[in-house]
């Protein structure tokens, strides 16, 4: 598969989860009696902010072990 292609179809799949909703059934629970729903939105957003650390730092192992892969490649074709 075409290394553009996949890199399109992953970002896809990143900003299809972006306005997902990631509070659990307690956090849920006790966010929605209150009035205004200002906490609940920052809770959300948070754990939204907290998610994306993980993805990142997987990326970027799997960025540096295709790097090298393709860097050992070359150095074994010349």
């Amino acid at each position: 598969m075409n290394q553009k292609i996949l890199f399109i179809i992953l970002i896809i799949f990143l900003f299809a989860a972006i306005p997902a909703e990631a509070q659990c059934a307690m956090c849920r629970a006790v966010l929605e009696s209150e009035e205004g729903g200002q906490a609940a939105k920052g809770i959300n957003n948070g754990i939204m902010y907290l998610m994306i650390f993980p993805y990142l730092l997987i990326a970027g192992v799997g960025y540096a072990i295709y790097r090298s892969r393709k860097k050992a490649r070359s150095q074994e074709t010349e």
